[in-house]
């Protein structure tokens, strides 16, 4: 390309791992690197405002050229931690449920396990920023990202989306893959793979570059959250989008 390529990633602490080698100085003749929130990168990626996103699953159909550049992602083989349903009763006696408006993929996962799963059906709401402060009796919140981790141990009841799709169908869950809307040079895509893969190779540098003290991060980096985009998460990826 005649111009450096555009990369947009998510501002959440899960994708710290992904970021470390841009933040090395790899890449940075070739690129620009913006971050925001997942719905948002979505909507860049298809406006072509970038050229390479980290964007949640649910958004790939609506892309008329995608191309998964990556052998890395957001994934889950256990339960995620930071993509819950928190409620103060029970999900059977829940009767509103706030969807976060920051993913796409969370909120399409989470009506596929309300319906498929857990066989219940509470009035949808669309949320708004400072929702997350205002659930409470039978109005239930889900709460993606860092915001959920700061609340996972401070509500009764906690509901894991990939837990619960592990559960349901025996497959780990992908929630964001690195996306490209456009053919890119193949030295490219090598060099992108390297650049991405770089900091599962130094977590506890990671870790201690970023203080965080209502969760564990080593344990979020390496347990919660699965990185590697293998034949496993594929066929949960498959699935999923089959589903929506």
């Amino acid at each position: 390309m005649d111009r450096k390529i555009r990369i947009g990633a998510v501002s959440y602490l899960n994708t710290k791992p992904l970021l470390y080698g841009f933040e090395k100085g790899l890449l940075s003749r070739e690129t620009t690197l913006s971050t925001n929130y997942p719905s948002a990168l979505a909507n860049q990626l298809l406006k072509d405002d970038i050229d390479v996103g980290l964007i949640p699953v649910a958004a790939l159909p609506a892309l008329k050229e995608r191309h998964i550049i990556s052998e890395y992602c957001i994934g889950a083989s256990k339960p995620v931690g930071s993509v819950c349903i928190f409620s103060e009763v029970p999900l059977t006696e829940v009767k509103e449920l706030y969807l976060d408006y920051q993913s796409r993929t969370s909120v399409a996962l989470a009506k596929i396990l309300l319906k498929q799963y857990w066989k219940t059906s509470p009035k949808l709401l669309a949320a708004h920023e400072g929702y997350e402060q205002q659930f409470g009796g039978t109005t239930a919140a889900l709460i993606i990202g860092d915001r959920a981790l700061y609340r996972l141990s401070a509500v009764n009841y906690v509901y894991d989306l990939a837990e619960a799709w592990q559960q349901m169908t025996g497959l780990p869950f992908v929630f964001a893959v690195w996306a490209a809307n456009k053919q890119l040079p193949s030295a490219f895509i090598h060099a992108f793979n390297e650049t991405t893969g770089l900091g599962l190779k130094h977590i506890p540098e990671i870790v201690a570059a970023n203080p965080f003290d209502a969760y564990n991060l080593h344990t979020y980096f390496t347990q919660n959250i699965d990185y590697r985009m293998d034949e496993a998460k594929m066929q949960g990826l498959k699935l999923f989008l089959e589903m929506i």
